[in-house]
């Protein structure tokens, strides 16, 4: 008994250390160049049963499951944190790569494959669906903080919040067409059809559920409301998901329109998903980590065709598939480049590649590892370089100011008030007038401005200035009036 609390003890420990550590990473990843997804993906292979061996870790099963929990956190806090305004122009542009480009790039790559292995065109074919798809994990991760052009960041995180329908549904068409040998063509793609669709529509349904139970609902604690908002995330999935829908893309939707919304208590659902959302890409890949044994991975065969793979997919197949699927579309040639080379792999292809693993499938392994590593060299080589590959195109943007002011209100669970942070774009209305002159709502008043990196005490006679950031303490019922006041 004793031993089993001391090793319970010595695990935690363990996972305390990680925690520290992986965020101590990603504090100086971008200091050394390098995305902090592969970092903790090294430092899972660094602590697992090949490495120092402190963990042995081989269960497909659970790799899959928090993988997948994993993915609907990401998405969630990606979705609530896209601003609907920006990326509405790009989504036609968006869904075409994340349909079209990504079955141009499964093909190309599926005859890749073809030629490098000595396996059947279906398996070839799995090879290249599983890595078809950008992963909004990545693209998410590697993407926040950096000053892209919005239309090209835009582009990015819509198309890899929206790609994973097509990638799912290509994987396990190629698994089923190996299994079953009389299954109906058309029904797969009435099958790809009806996940894309219906997660569209269950995703908005469930959205709007969440805005208005977010916000009529009176909990006693505001650390409650972020919860909430997060379990209606877990729903949206489950829902889509049992009735053979896009998971994945309902959840995205779903966030789009929480996000997008009047919602009560935003800063604080913002903040503790922003926090999760974190915490679960660090669980994700350092589990992912764990799962691969360098001694199975950094064999000759797998880096040397692996390599072979990721040069075709970053210099041909992406491509390709970008410039096809752009055709009709306003980018610029140099954009077509950059949205070719940013065209990042993550999470989603190492979940999909467990798949023919958890079903014994041959070569299955050799499926797995190839995969791991095009991920691997992806996430380090584009996205190290995508900042740098964007200046050298001119196509950066001006700096993004980050808000670093922030007022922590405390048990605010029982009253009808929320605190809005608001700061004042270049094309605000509200530039030049004094706060006495401007009509807020009854119920609402600025309790602080921010100007320069110094509080200013609000008073009648304040002038409001571009890139001041208001602290407006409001009543509920008087949000709406506050909204339309500050656009």
């Amino acid at each position: 008994m004793l031993d089993v609390i001391k090793e319970a003890d010595q695990f935690i420990l363990l996972a305390a250390l990680i925690l520290v550590i992986s965020i101590i990473v990603t504090k100086f990843s971008n200091r050394l160049g390098v995305p902090s997804l592969v970092l903790f993906i090294i430092l899972g292979m660094v602590i697992g049963s090949d490495g120092l061996g402190y963990i042995y870790f081989d269960s497909a099963n659970i790799a899959q499951l928090i993988g997948m929990v994993a993915l609907i956190i990401i998405l969630f806090e990606g979705g609530i944190q896209t601003k609907w305004a920006t990326i509405k122009p790009v989504m036609a542009p968006a869904l075409t790569l994340a349909t079209l480009g990504v079955l141009i790039t499964s093909g190309i790559i599926g005859v890749t494959a073809k030629l490098i292995f000595d396996i059947t065109w279906l398996e070839a074919m799995l090879i290249g669906s599983i890595v078809g798809s950008t992963d909004a994990a990545a693209v998410f991760a590697v993407l926040k903080g950096k000053n892209i052009k919005e239309k090209l960041q835009s582009t990015l995180e819509a198309e890899s919040g929206t790609n994973d329908p097509m990638a799912v549904f290509l994987t396990l068409s190629m698994i089923q067409l190996m299994l079953i040998d009389d299954l109906a063509i058309g029904g797969l793609i009435f099958s790809f059809f009806w996940q894309m669709g219906a997660g569209l529509i269950i995703g908005f349904l469930v959205g709007k559920l969440a805005t208005l139970s977010i916000n009529r609902i009176n909990l006693d604690s505001s650390g409650l409301y972020p919860l909430l908002a997060l379990a209606f995330a877990f729903i949206t999935y489950s829902l889509a998901t049992l009735v053979s829908a896009s998971g994945f893309l309902a959840v995205y939707i779903a966030a789009l329109v929480i996000g997008n919304s009047d919602l009560t208590y935003r800063h604080s659902i913002l903040r503790f998903n922003e926090g999760f959302g974190w915490m679960a890409q660090i669980t994700m890949f350092i589990l992912l980590g764990l799962f691969v044994f360098p001694s199975t991975l950094f064999t000759t065969s797998v880096l040397w065709n692996g390599l072979l793979i990721s040069l075709v997919l970053m210099f041909v197949a992406r491509p390709v598939a970008t410039f096809l699927s752009l055709y009709f579309f306003r980018f610029s040639v140099k954009e077509n480049i950059f949205l070719s080379w940013a065209g990042l792999r993550g999470a989603v292809p190492i979940v999909l590649a467990l798949f023919p693993v958890l079903l014994g499938l041959e070569n299955s392994q050799l499926f797995f590892n190839v995969v791991f590593f095009v991920v691997l060299l992806s996430a380090l080589v584009q996205g190290s370089t995508i900042t740098n590959v964007a200046a050298s195109l001119n196509l950066l943007g001006p700096e993004k100011r980050q808000v670093k002011h922030s007022l922590e209100l405390v048990s605010l669970g029982r009253s009808n008030v929320e605190m809005v942070e608001f700061e004042v774009p270049s094309a605000s209305e509200l530039i030049g007038k004094k706060l006495k002159d401007i009509t807020f709502p009854n119920r609402a008043t600025v309790n602080a401005v921010i100007r320069n990196n110094q509080v200013v005490a609000p008073a009648g006679d304040t002038d409001i200035k571009e890139g001041d950031v208001l602290y407006i303490l409001v009543h509920k019922g008087s949000e709406h009036q506050l909204n339309q006041l500050l656009k």
